[in-house]
């Protein structure tokens, strides 16, 4: 009988094949108290098992291979990092000098202490990285035990059939698993755990692997060898499919090959509607090494890099400036002369960038995050705002303020910039014109629009936190998830005015949210009025064939019956 399991749909397309199964490596801790004279030694032991685990991550970036993803390299990076946080090894000394605990139960419950303050993070990305976290805590335990590191996934290449399609089932897969996946044969993979922002995630979609994360039982359920289907469109896999069923998946894959070869056609197609309309196809991307990937896709330029991914996992460690300015002047020079939006940090008092960080919040959501947090810390921002100006004697930078409401902040943010060019003057440093943008995500942004439009030059809307803020949907919390709805009137007439208030001052508006790469959401953009959209770089070409078909005039009437619309999804058909 056919078993279906559900998860979250990551990674387009589908694959089927057989399941290799990768089981947990969690490992068991012995939990022992440890004599005085004894703690220097348990500190040295933990700091060689740390090292050693520091030296392989080394030596996998080293034989990286050039066409790897950069997701994956960034991602070591971030284990790296993790590996040498002050904030963790600090505390796991101090449950062994303190405490008396032996290494191993000092590093879990640092990591338990770790993990909750993951766990309340309003960001989704961030609060993901707590994976990644686990992972690294793992592989220290396993170098602490004299275990061999997880097992590599590229094995069973060696006992695979000729022709024999696999695809891997794991609790969850490590940046380090990934780099093994890169190397070997799985045509596509499930996990129990993860999310959409998840490093599975990432990974996949940069690859174009047919993937399902956050299928919890799948590793229960599932068997080696048990013939699977998995539908990544769907976020289903099928468990000994029947004949029938597996003919007709077997028909969908064949034309989604199809589909996938007219779509890489388009690549240099432009962008344009049946009745002339432009429309800019940007990219969003979090690393400098993302350019290529947006290059291949098509895009005209990027509509956001996300610069908080530079800051992340370095307690007390920001990037100075000469290490920004050489990110942004890499993503710069990667986009060969296309303008290039960086938003500045977009992090808080939920997220553990500095040792201010308290625990009280309630709602991390509402609290000192993005701008309220950069112009609490001029310092660190007019670092961030000189480099970025330094990056734009490079090419075209476009700067994106991110959560703006008030006039106050708008006023602090650009005496500020005008602060860091005066700073560059006198220092003599070469710096360029930048345009500035706001993000519009708060409703109070969106309600007051023509105040921002007269100081900024062009304006980009985050529709995942316009939706939160907005419904007071708090994404965190998994009970209320349902509720998350980008389709509710006031967010569609929030969306409208906004887009429609820019066109009406001849300033640029990029929608840069999950709605931007969502194809079903396209015709009701164009409708709207939006022409510019920003998203994934794997998301361009399907929502650019969505445009080439589109008549935006004739969208327009139906696109504002949707908004007045009661129930906007009931009406999300092509009129």
């Amino acid at each position: 009988m056919t078993i279906a399991i559900h998860g979250l749909p990551v990674a387009r397309g589908i694959a089927i094949g057989r399941a290799v199964m990768v089981a947990s490596s969690r490992v068991e801790v012995v939990h022992d108290f440890i004599e005085p004279d004894q703690v220097e030694a348990e500190v040295a032991r933990l700091r060689t098992a740390r090292g050693a685990v520091v030296a392989e991550l080394q030596r996998m970036q080293r034989e990286l291979p050039k066409d790897v993803p950069a997701e994956l390299t960034a991602l070591l990076d971030v284990h790296l990092m993790l590996l040498q946080d002050e904030l963790i090894t600090a505390g796991v000394r101090q449950w062994i000098t303190e405490r008396h605990y032996n290494a191993e139960w000092a590093l879990v419950s640092q990591l338990e202490v770790l993990t909750r303050q993951f766990d309340e993070m309003e960001d989704e990305y961030l609060r993901e990285r707590k994976a990644d976290l686990e992972q690294v805590v793992e592989r220290v335990l396993r170098r602490l035990k004299g275990l061999a590191p997880p097992v590599p996934l590229a094995a069973p290449r060696a006992v695979r059939a000729e022709g024999e399609v696999l695809v891997l089932v794991a609790h969850e897969l490590s940046p380090a698993d990934m780099l093994q996946f890169k190397k070997s044969v799985f045509a596509g993979f499930v996990t129990d755990l993860g999310g959409k922002t998840s490093h599975t995630a990432i990974v996949a979609r940069s690859m174009d692997i047919p993937a399902v994360v956050g299928a919890r039982v799948a590793s229960d359920l599932v068997r080696q060898d048990d013939l699977l289907i998995i539908d990544g469109d769907a976020g289903v896999i099928l468990i000994d499919p029947s004949p029938i069923i597996r003919e007709e998946y077997a028909y969908k894959q064949r034309q989604a090959e199809l589909e996938r070869g007219r779509l890489a056609r388009l690549k240099h197609t432009p962008a344009l509607t049946l009745d002339g309309e432009r429309i800019e196809l940007l990219a969003n991307i979090e690393q400098p090494d993302d350019t290529p990937a947006a290059l291949d896709a098509g895009a005209v330029g990027v509509g956001l890099f996300r610069s908080e991914f530079l800051f992340m996992g370095r307690e007390g460690k920001l990037p100075d400036e000469e290490e920004q300015y050489q990110a942004y002047r890499r993503a710069v020079e990667g986009m060969h002369g296309m303008p290039v939006t960086i938003r500045t940090i977009d992090v808080g008092a939920d997220k553990p960038l500095d040792d201010r960080r308290e625990s009280t919040h309630l709602n991390p959501a509402l609290g000192l995050r993005a701008i309220r947090w950069s112009l609490s810390e001029p310092a660190m921002f007019l670092t961030q705002l000189r480099a970025l100006l330094r990056a734009a004697a490079h090419g075209q930078v476009h700067v994106l303020i991110p959560m703006l409401a008030h006039a106050s902040e708008i006023r602090q943010t650009l005496e500020l910039l005008a602060q860091a060019r005066a700073q560059l003057d006198a220092r003599g440093q070469v710096h360029g014109v930048v345009q500035v943008g706001a993000m519009i995500e708060v409703p109070a942004a969106a309600l007051t629009v023509n105040m921002f439009l007269r100081h900024f030059d062009f304006l980009s809307v985050g529709t995942n936190d316009l939706t939160q803020y907005t419904l007071a949907i708090d994404r965190a919390d998994e009970s209320v998830a349902h509720l998350y709805d980008p389709l509710h009137p006031a967010v569609l007439q929030l969306l409208a005015a906004t887009i429609a208030a820019g066109r009406a001052q001849g300033k640029p508006v990029t929608v840069c949210g999950e709605m931007a790469g969502d194809p079903a959401m396209t015709r009701l953009l164009l409708g709207l009025g939006l022409r510019s959209f920003s998203m994934h770089p794997a998301q361009i070409l399907p929502v650019k064939q969505e445009i080439l078909r589109a008549d935006a005039g004739k969208l327009a009437p139906w696109a504002q019956a949707v908004i007045e619309s009661d129930e906007p999804a009931a009406l999300l058909t092509e009129p």
